[in-house]
């Protein structure tokens, strides 16, 4: 018999019968209406589990994972404040049920129900996900959350406190806010949930502000593997810098009063707490999980046995705010209405379009203040001796630094953070005196933590900010990349473009450093940055495409709230020479701090119609040395396009780029798989007839020392390859 409906049997049978489990009197600051309150937000809670279920069966619902056992979170709703902003576990719908009912207007059954049946009307994701979330309860949507929203809660409570110092111009949460995230015994020994918990400690032992609530809703089991017994208790308790509570998360009275001694710590002293609350799993883990397949019988019957709802019965009794009679009730009239309310909810309309679903890849533009650009006097206290060195050409890394600079003096709601960007400027020296410009609050030393920067930069966005977060180096991101596809790229989409994730996201990266630094200090894969929907991918080749690029790329953030990548090409950063020593070839002047490179513009460098050689990065840069020996020794008549944006690929403009050229030369210093040559080989296969060829990166790490180079294009290889292409190699 399916458990849902064993559990169901049984509350109702118990309570008719007044055999209600064993437990400690009711203590705490409820009053009888909040206590009602809480149980109705539980029932309903309870009510739209069995309801999913019945829904998916019917082939009206689709994908069910249930709350059941952890409705105790409707007391620690209760105990926050609307304005709290919470980033939750997939169990808790009973946190979303009671708080709707502290802000007038929810509509809750109903919404959540449009939500179970993937309905376009569903006010939260508009049909993508069954989610918890909602914009007027400061619940950005979550789906399958295994800790990976734990490092941006980190960021939202730092974020608070950055705010009360720096006010942003979009900011959304109020001053003496904090933020809560609750995640899953399992999930707590993920990576993601150490990382973000030591992020957390890590900083208020510094005495930073970062007023946030951890709540561990421990069940004892991850889907099928038990906890072991007493583990979250030994390895939370005495975490530096985090204060522990813990509570029984069965008794919505000791729930309450422990949730608000936390939330008040945390409030008050703007430091993290960790709630651990005792729970129990009803019904499996979702779907059609049968838990009897992996626990004994006994094990499933006992924790039914403890039904939270069985516990909120006895304790409203003993309490006199309600009788058992009444709550019974309460419970019957719920589930009717909710089964009545569900049959509507299934007969709403549905997306059917691919155009539907991806209308909220991109979120919509926002309003924001004019800039008129920076007073000269501000320029000059800032820039200092460098205003007179803007005359004189300069290698890439300090034109970025100089935009940097433009940027955060124009607009004040930028923050830069990263391993190493502050006191010593970064590795490479990109970020210099950045930190002594604008001080430690807008240029922030983080931990090593790839992850907890990246959620930093997300959970800063949450509160109006244009986080630039770097990451050291491209092979680096991999320890991190769902951060950008699992939450801050997928936000806007789960959200219907409700929340955003806007942030530009500098990356060191690429190949050619001469002897120096193999697979972990240079790597030349692109791809998963591209198979990411709604990301911008930019790579800038020189100094002024890369500062222009970039004050393109804070604008995409910052008025089109878009997650950006800007991987920046190490080899390039200091390079001065392009042909001969001492040329200073690929130096460039400072553009004006108004001259932007739209994004999808390419750069087009010669009119020749012999060739046309289409690359990035140091490709672009290669490419201008075989195109010297090309021209000279081979009367070729070519040009260069340079691609710029990476992805989305700008198509047209490559085409336009390239057309009355006899032949296509693709040039890509990233492996051959996954990367942009093979894109570009599709886009000539289908909208060209010109001949094509490509020259790429062999499917190899890099190698460190004299090697270094060794498995990626060279200017001697574009050579060979163009002329193999034009019919003019001997």
């Amino acid at each position: 018999m399916d458990r849902a409906e064993i559990v169901h049997d049984n509350f109702r049978r118990r309570v008719a019968a007044g055999d209600l489990p064993q437990g400690k009197a009711p203590a705490g600051g409820l009053d009888a209406p909040q206590a009602v309150s809480l149980f109705r937000s539980q029932v309903l809670s309870r009510a739209l589990d069995r309801t999913s279920r019945a829904m998916q069966k019917a082939g009206q619902g689709f994908y069910t994972i249930g709350s059941s056992g952890h409705e105790g979170m409707a007391a620690v709703a209760h105990a926050l404040r609307p304005t709290d902003i919470a980033f939750l576990h997939y169990r808790d719908a009973a946190f979303q049920i009671a708080r709707g009912a502290q802000v007038p207007g929810q509509t809750m059954t109903w919404d959540m129900l449009l939500s179970f049946a993937c309905s376009s009307e569903d006010p939260m994701s508009g049909g993508r996900h069954k989610v918890l979330g909602s914009r007027a309860l400061n619940i950005p949507p979550q789906t399958s959350t295994i800790a990976s929203h734990l490092p941006k809660a980190v960021g939202a409570a730092y974020g608070l406190g950055l705010a009360r110092r720096h006010p942003p111009e979009h900011r959304a949460l109020p001053d003496d806010g904090i933020a809560v995230c609750s995640f899953g015994d399992a999930s707590a020994n993920h990576s993601t949930a150490q990382g973000a918990i030591n992020t957390a400690g890590w900083t208020a032992v510094q005495s930073t502000p970062l007023p946030l609530l951890f709540v561990c809703e421990d069940n004892g089991i991850g889907i099928s593997t038990k906890t072991p017994r007493g583990w979250i208790a030994a390895s939370m308790q005495h975490r530096p810098g985090l204060r522990y509570f813990a509570g029984d998360g069965l008794d919505i009275y000791d729930t309450h009063a422990v949730a608000v001694e936390a939330a008040d710590y945390v409030r008050r002293t703007r430091k993290p707490a960790f709630l651990h609350l005792r729970m129990v799993r009803l019904y499996g883990h979702a779907g059609a999980d049968v838990p009897t397949t992996y626990l004994d019988r006994a094990e499933v019957e006992a924790d039914e046995a403890n039904d939270p709802l069985l516990h909120s019965v006895r304790l409203l009794d003993q309490a006199g705010a309600l009788r058992p009679d009444q709550a019974l009730a309460i419970y019957d009239e719920t589930c009717a209405r909710v089964a009545r309310v569900a049959d509507q909810a299934a007969a709403r309309p549905r997306l059917k379009t691919a155009s539907d679903v991806a209308a909220s890849l991109i979120p919509p533009a926002r309003a924001c203040r004019p800039t008129n650009g920076v007073p000269e006097d501000r320029r000059s206290a800032a820039f200092g001796s460098d205003l007179r060195a803007m005359a004189d050409p300069q290698p890439m890394s300090r034109l970025i630094n100089w935009a940097l600079t433009d940027l955060m003096l124009e607009h004040g709601e930028i923050a830069i953070m990263g391993e190493d960007v502050g006191r010593k400027g970064g590795v490479y020296g990109v970020t210099q005196r950045l930190q002594a410009r604008f001080g430690p609050d807008r240029v922030i030393d983080t931990l090593l933590d790839e992850q907890s920067i990246l959620g930093l930069a997300i959970g800063l966005a949450h509160n109006g900010f244009v986080p630039i977060p770097e990451i050291q180096f491209l092979a680096y991101l991999h320890n991190a990349e769902d951060q950008l596809r699992g939450e801050a790229a997928t936000l806007p989409f789960f959200s219907n473009g409700q929340y955003a994730n806007p942030m530009v996201v500098r990356i060191a990266g690429l190949g050619y450093q001469k002897g120096f630094g193999g697979h972990f200090h240079n790597d030349n894969s692109l791809a998963v940055l591209r198979d990411i929907p709604g990301l911008v991918l930019a790579c800038p080749s020189s100094g002024a495409e890369a500062a222009m690029m970039l004050r393109e790329c804070v604008r995409l953030a910052r008025e089109e709230q878009r997650v950006v990548v800007f991987v920046e090409p190490i080899a390039l950063y200091p390079m001065r020479d392009l042909h001969d020593d001492k040329d200073g070839a690929w130096m460039d002047t400072y553009p004006a701090p108004d001259r932007r490179i739209g994004l999808g513009e390419v750069g087009v460098h010669g009119a020749g119609t012999d060739l046309a050689i289409v690359t990035y990065g140091n490709g672009h840069y290669l490419s201008h040395q075989a195109a010297k020996v090309l021209r000279e020794d081979h009367g070729l008549d070519l040009r260069i396009v340079d691609l710029r944006w990476l992805s989305p690929l700008p198509d047209q403009a490559v085409l336009r780029a390239v057309a009355g050229c006899k032949q296509v030369l693709i040039v890509d210093e990233c492996r051959r798989s996954g990367n942009i040559s093979e894109a570009l080989m599709t886009l000539f296969a289908e909208a060209s007839d010109q001949p094509t060829a490509r020259l790429a990166a062999e499917e190899c790490f890099i190698a460190t020392g004299p090697a270094y180079a060794a498995t990626m294009p060279s200017a001697a290889g574009i050579v060979q390859a163009a002329l193999d292409l034009t019919g003019r190699a001997k």
